[in-house]
């Protein structure tokens, strides 16, 4: 106790408050976590529906609110969601801006070789492919390799999903022997995840058309239709929910379905994905 002046409160030695934050200047400021589950849950109901434009304002609010309560992580994980979001909306320009930010933030938060840092380079690469930047892709789906790889706890949906995705942008830069013996380790890989058979489909179709670019149809054609019918068996007889992640499966696979003559199975998966849709 100082005599001459009486006792010493925390206002003579702490710093002022800061008025935007509300904290001490100088003190770590207080971090509250967004709820992530949650987040994905209400964003799965939008995608649903395809309601996007609710979809939209969902995780711009959630990003928002993340920002303002300093959850690096969680905003993280949104700016992920937001790069599938602008990619399956076919909005470039969106994609690579949270791309970038998502690629920033990786660095802010130091996450290294972490499996995290391997799924932000692997959406990152994905959305590239997607828009046409096959060689950017490849250099992200490197990146995601080397960390899956190199880590005893990669999840096979996580390898399977980049093997896939990788094998697209090999393709695409004619480098089908990469390709094909990237298709074939993630159907290994998927094999192993109960309900995966849609994505099991998804590879089937894809080295369907890997196989006719590298030998043409006539020469690939056995092979090709063996995919075809085991891709339509797994779409079939899938023990995967009938959601809206299956209903945006069939309607991606129904023009492959009748790029190759299959016809009534194209109809048939089109017609399953505007049921559930209406259901939503």
């Amino acid at each position: 106790m100082d005599k001459k002046y009486g006792p010493i409160s925390a206002e003579d030695y702490a710093e002022p408050r800061c008025l935007l934050c509300d904290e001490p200047y100088g003190s770590a400021p207080e971090i509250k976590p967004v709820p992530q589950q949650r987040i994905v849950a209400k964003l799965d109901e939008y995608m649903a529906k395809r309601d996007y434009a609710g979809a939209e304002r969902h995780l711009n609010y959630w990003q928002e609110e993340a920002e303002l309560g300093n959850d690096l992580r969680g905003k993280l994980m949104i700016l992920n969601e937001k790069i599938g979001f602008y990619r399956k909306t076919d909005r470039k320009e969106q994609a690579f801006e949270n791309i970038e930010k998502a690629l920033e933030l990786l660095d802010t938060l130091d996450y290294g070789e972490s499996i995290t840092s391997g799924t932000t380079y692997t959406n990152a690469a994905t959305a590239c492919q997607n828009f046409g930047e096959s060689e950017q892709a490849l250099e992200y789906f490197e990146k995601a390799r080397s960390i899956y790889e190199s880590s005893g706890h990669t999840a096979p949906d996580l390898l399977g999903g980049l093997y896939n995705n990788m094998a697209l942008a090999c393709a695409s830069l004619k480098k089908y022997d990469d390709a094909l013996d990237l298709y074939d380790k993630a159907a290994e890989q998927m094999k192993k995840v109960p309900g995966s058979e849609p994505e099991q489909a998804i590879t089937c179709l894809n080295m369907a058309d890997a196989l006719e670019a590298k030998y043409g149809a006539e020469e690939a054609e056995s092979r090709i239709f063996d995919l075809m019918d085991k891709a339509w068996d797994l779409l079939d007889n899938t023990t995967a929910p009938r959601d809206g992640y299956y209903a945006f499966v069939c309607s991606k696979c129904a023009p492959a379905f009748s790029y190759r003559g299959y016809f009534m199975a194209a109809e048939e998966l089109n017609k399953r994905s505007e049921e559930i849709y209406e259901r939503a």
